[in-house]
């Protein structure tokens, strides 16, 4: 379930069945967001047949800097519920550092799932127009694996992808478009994609509020299977915010609807009431 989460609250975002190659340092103009943005969700799960609030997740970016250059940090963190803690934990930090030009640097991810915990990181450099990778893994008893790939497409991390891809214009997609997403982590490479899904309004579960949305389903496709693990709504706007996610799981279905939001670079014209 924890990366199943993390996975949709990054990647929601995707909207553009055309990602820039390496020679242009994975890099694209940013209109979408700005330093200052604040986000905020809650989580449910559909525990025999009902509803029960799982957690919160919270994402933040502001200015920084990486090895002396200026960045954007980003940082997503995601809490299980205490009634949920009893029988699963949730506690991950994800941190992201990116070019002004959102080209990815560096990337960490810190996940405790039940009574496991373990460190993802990439470093990202771009010799000769490729993209370089370093990726260093500690797993859940400690053991510490690195490993070096160089690619002549772009790679992103989780955080990365969900930065750049809220550029990208939905209005040029067609229903049923295919988008491939090359995401890695501290030791793999993910075989996964998108698909245009059409248009939608949206109600958050409280009532409260409704949005025009553009709708999208992530898939990954592993041992020779292919399935769909989640399906986001994206607001129709200039900011493309995430404000519900369904999550398909294994042993049962989860959702992520937005909560809050401030900081915003653009109006918020999605928002029907």
């Amino acid at each position: 379930m924890k990366r199943l989460i993390a996975i949709a609250l990054i990647v929601l975002g995707c909207l553009t069945a055309t990602l820039p190659t390496a020679n242009a340092q994975c890099g694209i103009e940013n209109k979408a967001f700005k330093a200052g943005e604040f986000l905020s969700y809650d989580l449910y799960f559909n525990w025999k047949f009902v509803w029960v609030k799982a957690g919160t997740a919270a994402m933040s970016t502001v200015k920084s800097s990486f090895e002396g250059k200026e960045a954007l940090r980003t940082s997503l963190t995601t809490r299980s519920s205490s009634r949920v803690d009893k029988i699963f934990i949730l506690r991950d930090t994800l941190l992201s550092y990116v070019t002004p030009g959102l080209s990815p640097l560096y990337f960490r991810k810190g996940a405790h799932e039940g009574d496991r915990y373990y460190i993802d990181e990439i470093w990202f450099s771009y010799p000769n127009g490729n993209c370089h990778l370093r990726q260093h893994q500690i797993n859940h008893e400690g053991k510490h694996s690195w490993k070096e790939t160089e690619y002549k497409e772009c790679i992103y991390d989780m955080m990365d992808m969900f930065l750049k891809a809220r550029n990208f214009e939905p209005n040029k997609m067609s229903k049923g478009q295919k988008i491939a997403l090359p995401i890695a982590d501290g030791k793999r490479l993910f075989n996964s994609w998108i698909t245009y899904r059409g248009k939608q309004n949206v109600a958050m579960k409280d009532g409260s509020s409704k949005f025009r949305c553009v709708v999208f389903s992530f898939y990954e496709r592993e041992d020779g299977e292919t399935s769909e693990i989640a399906r986001f709504f994206v607001t129709d706007d200039d900011n493309h915010i995430p404000v519900r996610i369904d999550l398909f799981l294994r042993f049962g279905s989860a959702k992520a609807y937005l909560k809050g939001w401030q900081g915003l670079k653009n109006q918020m014209e999605a928002k029907l009431k």
